[in-house]
């Protein structure tokens, strides 16, 4: 690799992590603030806070990671440009393949680390993350155990607890419930107990009474009852473990343990070859916007408005190839079989930046595109 190389390279790596550090920034801001309402509304510690943040990172940066790529790689060849060190370097007979060389190798480092955000980090921290999140869930029966105490665990519920003996027994439990503007229900009895089912907490009211009320008529029905089970996770929005999302299945157990995974967790063939095959061809898609980036800044004089007018049309085909990837992701679901549709734009964009800079080395055919001057003739 050449000095120039390098440096050039340099810049794409200085830049790419500038424009990722903003974008991380602004989306986790955004997930930052319904976390934190969640977390501490739960009564759950700052450090918790930090942990979901921290594991949720992985995926913001999957997220912004072939924009920063993309826009660092436009920035930098539009200030080369802008700078005239492209034009020194063609008039000292670099090809335009000389020239996109540092944005190739840059290219092939902004996959590596795709690859592994996509096929190890990701998978992992949304496992980790979906275990913390179910452990956080079950610290609502904890939450409750405060004696003394009107509590409001969510919206429309007020818990009370008179007291709590030594053993675990709740004593003159009070529950309301007014989430449905409807009907409103309240809970009391003399005793009550904790128990915990597989995932999901349940307060047992042994020797109560339930009120019902209805709105529309004022009309007020009871009901005594000796033992009722009213389950926690109504209080709390429900945040079980259950079968594993695909997102969260590590890499190696979709490519070894798909009929597995098809019987204990109920994931076709389709949806597996989707997640597999996506989490290979986000690398190839950073590797092609970045390819894309660079060739049409690489097309030189073929507008007549500028680099500006470039940059645009490298933005409009960044838009297309991530509109394919929507589109050619449904049929593989329907049919596992389909999976090359998934890799369909990343090449088409690599092909299209094969292509301009192809046309980069022939000025003579972009002349064709660009708009003839009329030639006045003296009289």
């Amino acid at each position: 690799m050449s000095r120039y190389d390098r440096y050039v390279l340099s810049q794409y790596l200085l830049f790419f992590g500038f424009f990722a550090l903003i974008l991380v920034a602004v989306f986790w801001i955004n997930r930052a603030v319904s976390l934190f309402d969640w977390l501490i509304g739960d009564g759950q510690s700052v450090l918790a806070f930090l942990e979901i943040s921290a594991l949720s990172l992985p995926n913001l940066v999957r997220m912004v990671l072939p924009l920063a790529a993309f826009a660092a790689t436009v920035w930098v060849t539009n200030r080369l440009n802008s700078e005239s060190e492209l034009t020194v370097l063609r008039a000292t007979g670099s090809s335009p393949w000389q020239l996109a060389r540092p944005a190739m190798a840059f290219g092939v480092l902004s996959a590596a680390m795709m690859s592994a955000l996509s096929l190890f980090l990701l998978p992992a921290s949304l496992a980790q993350m979906q275990l913390r999140e179910a452990e956080l869930s079950r610290s609502v029966s904890a939450k409750l155990l405060n004696a003394g105490n009107f509590l409001h665990p969510s919206a429309g519920i007020t818990f009370f607890i008179g007291s709590i003996d030594p053993d675990g027994t709740l004593n003159n439990v009070f529950l309301t419930d007014q989430r449905d503007p409807s009907v409103e229900i309240t809970y009391t009895s003399d005793r009550a107990y904790l128990v915990r089912e597989d995932d999901m907490a349940h307060l047992i009211l042994v020797d109560g009474l339930a009120q019902r009320k209805e709105a529309h008529n004022d009309r007020l029905s009871t009901t005594a009852f000796a033992d009722f089970s009213y389950p926690l996770g109504d209080l709390s929005p429900a945040r079980t473990m259950g079968a594993r999302p695909l997102r969260n299945i590590p890499t190696l157990d979709l490519l070894r343990d798909r009929d597995e995974i098809t019987q204990n967790e109920g994931h076709s063939a389709g949806a597996q070859a989707e997640e597999l095959h996506l989490r290979f061809a986000r690398a190839a898609v950073t590797f092609a916007v970045v390819m894309i980036g660079v060739s049409t800044l690489l097309l030189g004089g073929f507008s007549r408005f500028g680099i500006w007018k470039q940059v645009l049309v490298a933005f409009v085909l960044l838009i297309l190839i991530e509109g394919m990837r929507g589109v050619v992701s449904e049929p593989v679901g329907d049919n596992a079989q389909m999976w090359p549709l998934i890799y369909l734009p990343a090449a088409i964009g690599v092909l299209i930046s094969m292509i301009f800079l192809h046309l980069a080395t022939r000025p003579q055919a972009l002349a064709r595109f660009r708009p003839r001057r009329k030639q006045e003739t003296a009289t």
